[in-house]
């Protein structure tokens, strides 16, 4: 399974968005400052993830949620997830 997630910073509510295999130790990895574009606004915390059978289909649904550049879009995708918190 892969994931597509979404991430906000306690720093200052901005979203990162990825995807990855195993979401958890994702979060770990940004949490840890080990990725270059987040590690300057730890502490992230999980909002938003969707699950896919390949990477193929979570790599085509990260470039669609990047290409939205919308908060209210991401807020309201979010509001509306049924997942639990993670991170």
């Amino acid at each position: 399974m892969f994931f597509v997630y979404i991430i906000e910073s306690a720093v200052d509510n901005s979203f990162y968005i990825g995807q990855t295999k195993d979401l958890i130790k994702r979060v770990k990895y940004h949490n840890d400052g080990l990725s270059k574009y987040t590690s300057k606004k730890t502490p992230w915390k999980l909002v938003y993830s969707e699950e896919f059978n390949t990477r193929t289909e979570a790599i085509k649904r990260e470039r669609f949620l990047k290409n939205q550049k919308n908060r209210t879009f991401y807020k309201r995708l979010i509001q509306n997830w049924s997942g639990s918190s993670v991170g």
